[in-house]
């Protein structure tokens, strides 16, 4: 459907992505932390809008540049597989780093301000944009008849899950009732496992034939 493939491995590797420790992740753990589930959601539904102003963005500007072009297509795609295995390469070789807080104080703000903050955190990320242009394309076929359609269908997908997770992280910060902190081995395995799949993901992507 929309010349959309392997849409199961773009969940896992969406919901994977979504759990490793960032920006947002961290805003969302400090206004939990600081003011409670309410304001930790709406750091999180800032951070969802800013993403789907990526998403938009990257799905017009994919589209105006490659509608007439399935060369043009495949090019992208091999070149966001190559971007993947660096990211890979960087996962699979990042160290335990030592657990101090990972949460900071921060002043009470209304919810407003804790929305603009989140997105403009997130909207503000050149890192953001990168991925959904090197990452979402992976799982759009040259032939797809409209491939801002289905970026835009796989973007919100991503986004989606990605809310779900942001959720359930303001919550459970806040129901700690103190600074969550994520154990370094936890983390640094999820890098290793999250780059482990990024690798085979690169290379299958690189290597196949063009849907």
């Amino acid at each position: 459907m929309f010349g959309i493939h392997d849409l199961p491995l773009f969940v896992v590797s969406g919901l994977l992505l979504n759990i490793m420790p960032g920006p947002d992740s961290l805003l969302i753990m400090t206004r939990s932390a600081g003011q409670g589930w309410r304001a930790g959601c709406t750091a999180a539904a800032g951070i969802g809008a800013g993403t789907m102003v990526h998403i938009f963005a990257a799905a017009l500007g994919l589209s105006a540049v490659l509608a007439t072009s399935a060369t043009a297509f495949t090019v992208v795609k091999l070149v966001g597989a190559a971007y993947i295995l660096y990211m890979a390469v960087g996962l699979l070789m990042s160290k335990k780093k030592d657990s101090a807080a990972v949460t900071t104080a921060l002043p009470a703000l209304p919810y407003r301000k804790i929305f603009a903050q989140g997105f403009l955190t997130n909207v503000l990320n050149p890192k953001v944009a990168i991925f959904f242009l090197a990452f979402v394309p992976q799982f759009i076929g040259a032939d797809a008849s409209n491939k801002a359609l289905a970026f835009i269908v796989l973007g919100c997908i991503f986004n989606f899950n990605g809310m779900l997770w942001c959720g359930a992280l303001a919550l459970t910060t806040a129901k700690a009732s103190e600074r969550l902190k994520l154990n370094p081995s936890v983390s640094l395995w999820l890098n290793r496992a999250t780059g482990g799949l990024f690798v085979w993901l690169g290379v299958k992507l690189a290597l196949s034939k063009q849907h």
